[in-house]
Order: structure tokens, then C-alpha cells, then sequence
């Protein structure tokens, strides 16, 4: 896609991927709104780099069609969603207390993308150049055995951005599906300064440089998740089920 001249909104941008992606776009030339739960947050961000922001909790649909309804009062001209939402939890299945933490990954990260481009298809069907990007994991194709929530909600995104760009691409939506690898984010305790997760910096370097060079791409596919993404077409599906399992920490 072109990723000059925009006007994004990236809710569940105050850290991590959703953060370094907003910086990155802005640097573009891009107006990029933010969105998070946390006011203080925001206002640190927009003080800091100038952005604009909304506050939004994308586990409460009410909250979506709060803050949707906002950043197109006052943004009119938004023309690319990036349906940032994605929590993460350790799980045992063998136990009897996994339900909470199971159905807060699925309300999240699956709910979340949904009701996002729920609130803003309208609108970008009305405007040239549209793009919605979605994001996925490298762990809706190779399970981690500790996050089997986490692993089918990101499976559900993969599907999800598939189908809904045959719906949407004909009316004028396009739809990318971003395929994050492990990355050095906050997302489980420990992960920030994991050996065996990607650099942030490196990561979100690489998504914007793919945007650019792959114009047409419905998927970016950074290096490293290519491991994951493409072990049933390789045919080595079992041994990278049991490698991912043996080298990532939180499985042990």
C-alpha cells in the first residue's frame, strides 16, 4: 500500500507493536490517531510526538462505537483502520480455572478486530484508497502449547482477513493482514527481553519497509515468521510444532 498521505487510526497503540507502527507511519507523513484505555497514556503520547487520541477499551463494544464515532467527527478524511487488539495469556487446559482468562483472549482479540471494522466499514467504502490492516500471529499457524486461546484467536484473524476481502476489495476496501512473529513487546512477562522474540524496533522497521516495497501484498510476511507461516506448505509441520515448543520459554 501507499503509506504516505493518510489519515490511521491504531487502537491499542500506547505501547508495543500498535506504538512503534503509529511512530513509523507518522515519520511517513500520515495523520495517525491513537487509541488506548489509559487517559494519562495518551495524553503523555500526544504531548510527546502529536498525536491525536481517543481513549478506547476494545474488549467493550460500547466503547468502539464511542470512540469510532468520535475519530470520524473528527477526522472525516480516515481512510486506513489498523485493528489493533490482541491480549495474550498462559493457559492449562488440564485445570479448571482457564475459562476466565480462554474467553478475555477470544472477547480481545477476536471481538475486537470485528467490532473495529464493524464501526468504520461504512465509512471507508466512501473513501478512495482504503485500507483496513488486520493483525494476525505466526501462532495462527504453528500452536504454542501454553496459549490455545491466544493461538485459535489468531487462526480466527487469518480466516477472518481472508473472507472479508473478497467481501470488501470490490467495494473498495483493501484489506492486509500484518503476521507478527514472536516480538519483544509486553505481552507475557518475560517477553521484552526474550532472546527468542524479534527486536520491536527490527519488526516494525521491516512491516513498514514490506508495506512499501510490496504494494500489492495481502499479507506481511516479515523474515522470520515465514518459519511458522509456511510449515504445512513445507511439509515439516511436526517438527516446527515440537522445535517452537522446545525453544520458546513461556512453553517450558
Amino acid at each position: 500500500m501507499d503509506i504516505t498521505g493518510h489519515t490511521i487510526f491504531v487502537p491499542g497503540a500506547t505501547s508495543g507493536i500498535g506504538l512503534a507502527l503509529a511512530l513509523r507511519l507518522q515519520a511517513r507523513g500520515n495523520t495517525v490517531v491513537i487509541g488506548g484505555r489509559r487517559t494519562e497514556l495518551l495524553d503523555q503520547l500526544a504531548a510527546e510526538h502529536g498525536f491525536d487520541t481517543v481513549r478506547i477499551d476494545t474488549a467493550d463494544p460500547a466503547s468502539i462505537t464511542a470512540a469510532a464515532a468520535e475519530v470520524l467527527r473528527r477526522h472525516p478524511d480516515l481512510d486506513v483502520l489498523i485493528a489493533m487488539a490482541g491480549i495474550m495469556r498462559v493457559e492449562d487446559w488440564t485445570s479448571a480455572d482457564f475459562l476466565v482468562d480462554a474467553e478475555e483472549v477470544v472477547t480481545t482479540n477476536l471481538l475486537g478486530p470485528i467490532r473495529l471494522v464493524a464501526a468504520f466499514t461504512e465509512h471507508l467504502q466512501t473513501r478512495p484508497g482504503a485500507t483496513i490492516l488486520t493483525v494476525s500471529s505466526g501462532l495462527a499457524h504453528v500452536p504454542l502449547r501454553v496459549t490455545p486461546s491466544y493461538n485459535a484467536s489468531k487462526a480466527a484473524i487469518h480466516q477472518l482477513s481472508e473472507s472479508i476481502r473478497l467481501q470488501l476489495e470490490p467495494v473498495g476496501v483493501r484489506v492486509v493482514e500484518i503476521v507478527p512473529p514472536s516480538v519483544r513487546t509486553a505481552l507475557l512477562p518475560g517477553q521484552e527481553t526474550s532472546e527468542f522474540a524479534m527486536p520491536l524496533d527490527e519488526f516494525a522497521d521491516e512491516v513498514v519497509h514490506l508495506l512499501e516495497s510490496q504494494p500489492e501484498a495481502t499479507e506481511i510476511l516479515v523474515e522470520r515468521v515465514g518459519f511458522l507461516r509456511f510449515a504445512e506448505v513445507r511439509g515439516d509441520y511436526p517438527q516446527v510444532v515440537a522445535a517452537l515448543n522446545a525453544a520458546d520459554p513461556h512453553a517450558r
